[in-house]
């Protein structure tokens, strides 16, 4: 019975990645698929396996874990904090039932798979919507946004995470394969500039910048990257420049030329205000209490329509870092923080992980990852990698000539 559980194990593990995207149509699927990997994972895992995940980082996570559970238990409001709480127990919980699989490539390819199925489902959406509308707009427009899969961003991110392990799982020679990574690799770029993600496109431009840091001939590597970010500093801050404003036309567009730059800057405004009232902050307010305060915030709005809006649909903080600081407090804060160096530090002399862990810190930057099922199951797919000691021997650097 046992070595028919081993052998069951991994491919319930791999068909729970597949089926992430698809959660608003399968709801309960993923969480069935987790509730067998609870019950079964006492079962199959062995002593040895717990050698593939590194005991410090992994101590850190579960310290920030326990944290948030304390913390809230102590203060009497894990009743209402626990939806919150159990999404960051989801990506945990992934990290800790990874151990017992050794084949760490089928997840990866789950993240493939998924993607392309995503991007699929999306486009022949889309393809629908331009046939049955008269007046459909590519892009950043709503009927775009309506017809994808999941959210957008959270659909960007799937695929920033498909590029990378595309690129980590490509060889430095000639490979059959090869070819059906790079064509993946294609595919969700031209699918991110489809539905007009700027996240995920800023994102993949540092990344590629980033990647210059790696590998051979550093000599000349580091050089070009230099001359690249200084001639892109000079185009937005001088190029580009409006005559008529002290800032750069250019960069004001892109950044503020979005669906949700509004929101955004309007929740980052209030949640900063909430961080700024009494004295220092240590142990947080609560991740339902945050949500209130947001609300009264928002009651300030001088637009009508733009105030009832905001107050019906509760917006968070979108920035994950501050949302830890008003409702963990500072020692929430400082937790989560100490756990990203430590993973960098960890990980520093190698791209994919690192790859990883930027896209981390820059989704978490505009939102709040862990108060969406589908954010903390992806997070905790970055965190397999970031804490597993084996990553660095199935990831080694590509040597390029």
């Amino acid at each position: 019975m046992k070595i028919l559980l081993s052998a069951i194990y991994p491919y319930v593990y791999l068909l729970l990645f597949l089926t992430i995207p698809f959660e608003d149509y399968i709801r309960a699927l993923p969480n069935i698929l987790l509730g067998i990997l609870v019950v079964v994972f006492p079962f199959v895992v062995k002593k040895e396996d717990f050698k593939k995940i590194d005991s410090s980082l992994i101590f850190l996570l579960l310290l920030f874990f326990g944290y948030l559970f304390v913390n809230s238990a102590l203060s009497d409001s894990l009743e209402d904090d626990f939806t919150i709480i159990k999404k960051v127990l989801i990506a945990v919980g992934l990290v800790v039932l990874y151990i017992p699989v050794r084949d760490f490539d089928k997840i990866k390819k789950a993240i493939l798979f998924s993607s392309v199925a995503a991007i699929v489902f999306s486009v022949i959406n889309i393809v629908i919507l331009t046939n049955t509308l008269q007046d459909f707009h590519f892009g950043d427009s709503p009927m775009v946004i309506e017809a994808l899969l999941v959210d957008r961003l959270y659909l960007g991110l799937l695929s920033v995470l498909s590029i990378l392990v595309s690129y980590s799982l490509m060889l430095p020679k000639f490979h059959p394969k090869n070819r059906y990574y790079l064509a993946n690799i294609i595919i969700n770029i031209l699918f991110l500039f489809l539905i007009s993600t700027k996240i995920a496109l800023l994102l993949l431009v540092c990344l590629l910048l980033l990647r210059q840091l790696y590998g051979s001939k550093k000599n000349i590597r580091i050089p070009i990257l230099l001359v690249i970010v200084a001639v892109l500093g000079t185009l937005f801050y001088i190029g580009f420049r409006d005559k008529n404003d002290k800032k750069p036309s250019l960069l004001t567009s892109l950044a503020t030329n979005t669906m949700t730059w509004e929101l955004r800057s309007e929740t980052w405004q209030c949640g900063w205000q909430i961080a700024q009232q009494g004295e220092v902050n240590w142990t947080g307010i609560g991740f339902y209490n945050t949500k209130d305060q947001l609300v009264s915030c928002y009651e300030n709005i001088t637009n009508s329509n733009k105030r009832q809006n905001f107050i019906n649909k509760r917006y968070n903080t979108h920035n994950q870092f501050l949302d830890f600081y008003v409702s963990a407090g500072l020692i929430g804060f400082l937790l989560f923080s100490i756990l990203i160096i430590a993973l960098f530090v960890k990980n520093r002399n190698h791209y994919f992980p690192i790859a990883l862990l930027f896209s981390l810190i820059a989704y978490c930057m505009v939102e709040n990852v862990f108060h969406r099922q589908i954010g903390a199951y992806y997070i905790g797919f970055i965190l397999i990698v970031l804490v597993s000691n084996k990553m660095v021997v199935q990831n080694k650097p590509i040597k390029e000539v």
